[in-house]
């Protein structure tokens, strides 16, 4: 465990540390694209943050395979290698978007031929645990097909969710976390050492997003773009590669009795197979919903709008940090919902657990206006943004509101509320805080 946090943290450090100076190089570079119909952010914002990610991935790797322990799973497989080979590819495909804007249908391209590189290599899915039957093997074609389908899905997923300050970065923080700790009780607690890559991809995954977040948190200073937003989903989709169609659940049978245990047992590692639920569960359902709304509308998958789960939540009253927040919230409960029940299926506490907690954020979801702030006496630990602010004229806050703080989230909790007159959506929303 202790040389998988100093992994995490080594990642995390070099992540932070190259995200100022990548920073001002993607501002001399240009990479400061226009605002566009459908960002919520109000200034243009460098992209470029999957640079300073990639090479937090690449140190993590290094400093892993010089530990003494984590220096076998690079002797033992080589899917450290095929994760860094894909991720080199689809990161380069993401720095080149985030720059000159390439057509989707490239992206997707990239996005194959890199799960194809790291499927050569030998990261792929052997077979399917599947519940009452045991293992289903597959064909070289079949692992092959389904290893891209997974892939090509997760980065796309992520992408699509990447829509705040924060949000896709902290989502896949937390799915990372959920996997982490699973992967890491199939090794440790079963002594299947098949699951020690999965659970060294999801250490460098987690330190790659907390690195980024204090840059990226709202308002943030600098976005990920495609170039990060791709390659996390591809880190994310390797790992959970590598634990489903790695480790055998008869390895387990010595442990739980029987194929068909082990079989059970492993239900939240089978269930990303199919599309990443029991980790990346709000993306996936936002990238299913986008594309069925905008071929309804006769439009191209590809095509960006205004409809994504994150752009609800603005629209309905909540604000930037509160719908990120949301976001987290149910993120958090689905994985770590499903980590519970992969320890214990057969408690009852659990299923009420998640009940309770789901009906507590249908709650947040139904109180947009309720604005927490923090006691007066823990006001001087906190940003400006969570403290209370004194009443100010009218004519003094129309003035302030054009300021600084009319952009924060704080002036837009602040702010006095839109007119009547002003039935318009798009004046109503203008008169919000939007910022990505």
């Amino acid at each position: 465990m202790r040389e998988y946090l100093l992994t995490l943290c080594i990642t995390a450090a070099v992540t932070y540390l190259l995200t100022g100076p990548v920073r001002k190089f993607a501002i001399v570079a240009g990479a400061m694209p226009e605002i566009r119909a459908r960002d919520v952010h109000r200034e243009p914002t460098p992209r470029l943050g999957g640079i300073a990610m990639f090479f937090g991935l690449c140190a993590g790797l290094l400093v892993a395979d010089n530990l003494t322990n984590l220096h076998e799973v690079f002797e033992k497989s080589n899917e450290p290698r095929a994760l860094l080979s894909g991720a080199a590819l689809i990161w380069l495909i993401g720095v080149l978007d985030d720059k000159f804007e390439i057509d989707a249908l490239i992206k997707l391209g990239g996005q194959m031929i890199a799960a194809g590189v790291m499927v050569v290599q030998g990261l792929t899915i052997l077979w399917i645990p599947v519940p009452s039957v045991g293992n289903v093997a597959l064909t070289q074609w079949q692992g092959t097909l389904l290893t891209v389908a997974l892939v090509v899905i997760t980065i796309n997923a992520v992408n699509f969710v990447d829509g705040l300050d924060g949000l896709a970065a902290g989502m896949v923080c937390i799915a990372a976390a959920a996997f982490f700790m699973y992967a890491y009780r199939i090794w440790y607690s079963y002594g299947i050492e098949a699951a020690a890559p999965a659970t060294l991809f999801a250490s460098v995954l987690m330190g790659m997003c907390l690195g980024f977040l204090p840059h990226n948190m709202h308002p943030a200073r600098i976005f990920m773009g495609d170039s990060g937003s791709m390659l996390i989903g591809l880190v994310l989709a390797a790992g959970a590669i590598s634990v489903t169609g790695q480790v055998d659940p008869d390895a387990m049978q010595l442990f739980s009795g029987s194929e068909r245990s082990a079989v059970h047992q492993m239900v939240p590692v089978y269930i990303p197979l199919l599309m990443p639920l029991t980790i990346i569960a709000i993306p996936a359902a936002d990238l299913i919903l986008a594309i069925v709304r905008r071929t309804w509308r006769g439009q191209s998958p590809f095509a960006a709008d205004r409809g994504h789960l994150h752009h609800r939540l603005l629209e309905i009253g909540h604000s930037h940090s509160r719908a990120v927040l949301i976001m987290y919230f149910f993120s958090a409960l689905i994985g770590f919902g499903a980590l519970a029940y992969s320890v214990n299926s057969a408690s009852m506490w659990i299923v009420l657990g998640v009940v309770f907690l789901s009906a507590v954020g249908l709650v947040l979801l139904l109180l947009p206006r309720f604005t927490p702030r923090a006691p007066r006496w823990a006001e001087g630990f906190l940003p400006p943004r969570y403290r209370r602010r004194r009443a100010v004229p009218a004519a003094a806050g129309g003035a302030s509101g054009a300021g600084p703080e009319g952009a924060g989230e704080a002036g837009a909790e602040e702010r006095v509320p839109v007119a009547a007159g002003t039935a318009n959506g798009a004046t109503a929303l203008g008169a919000r805080s939007r910022t990505r």
